[in-house]
């Protein structure tokens, strides 16, 4: 509450709550286990859509919440009841030794391939996911099936969008790398923040992004998660910490985020 998160659509349970460890090794890079049979993120209840609110901007889901449990089958309701009224974004964040099938996980990225305004994915998840395939011909069948943006982050390789009318690559930022635990989604964080500030967290702000527009989108994305891969335990920026941003041709006044 203290940081502006509004709890009423998650009501007191008995259930326990996961355990997550995570470990990293000298690298900065993350291991992880999750111990969660049972526990409440597991069992989110339909009832949920009653209480939903109808003046919500955007609908972020992903990792296994999507994908097991009551749960999964919730977010599913709520997306094919809201994704006409409000922006929908996606990030697989595959973890398998919650999920091990693989083939859930791919079936969860196609259903959301016709209903995400917005996908984020790892280069390193589509590697499991479609081993041998490449990420930029994929990008653009996930543009052709309906997503409006999509994002490849490609950890020291940068980062890659893609529109049905643009596509472009920006390097990685200079960092000496801490931790990544945290940095995909201060990453997807960060792209939702730039859109709403700048106008665009919706369907039609979406298309509205050009090359420009794109590139500061990625640049204030890869800002945040550096500041993240920078420190040690999944220590996300604040909002203070990230640059102010200009408004670009084009950008409408974006509504308070609910």
């Amino acid at each position: 509450r203290e940081e502006g998160v509004d709890l009423g659509l998650a009501p007191p349970t008995s259930a326990p709550t996961t355990l997550s460890l995570v470990g990293v090794d000298p690298a900065g890079l993350p291991s992880y286990a999750f111990y969660g049979e049972g526990c409440a993120d597991r069992a989110l209840s339909p009832d949920i859509l009653e209480r939903w609110p109808a003046d919500v901007d955007a609908i972020h889901l992903g990792s296994y919440a999507a994908v097991v449990g009551q749960t999964a089958q919730t977010l599913r309701l709520l997306v094919e009841r809201e994704r006409h009224r409000s922006l929908i974004a996606y990030d697989p964040n595959v973890r398998l030794n919650v999920q091990p099938a693989l083939e859930v996980w791919r079936e969860q990225l196609q259903w959301m391939l016709q209903r995400a305004h917005v996908l984020k994915v790892s280069e390193e998840d589509l590697g499991l996911l479609y081993p041998g395939q490449a990420w930029e011909p994929w990008a653009a069948q996930a543009v052709q099936a309906g997503v409006h943006l999509v994002v490849v982050t490609r950890g020291e390789h940068g980062a890659y969008a893609r529109t049905a009318s643009v596509s472009l690559q920006v390097p990685p930022l200079p960092v000496q790398v801490v931790d990544t635990v945290g940095a995909g989604d201060t990453f997807q964080a960060a792209m939702l923040t730039w859109l709403a500030e700048q106008g665009r967290l919706s369907a039609s702000g979406l298309q509205g992004l050009d090359a420009p527009g794109l590139n500061a989108l990625l640049g204030f994305a890869a800002h945040a998660a550096a500041l993240t891969c920078g420190r040690r335990g999944a220590d996300l920026p604040r909002r203070a910490d990230l640059p102010d941003l200009p408004n670009l041709p084009g950008a409408v006044p974006a509504r308070t985020p609910a």
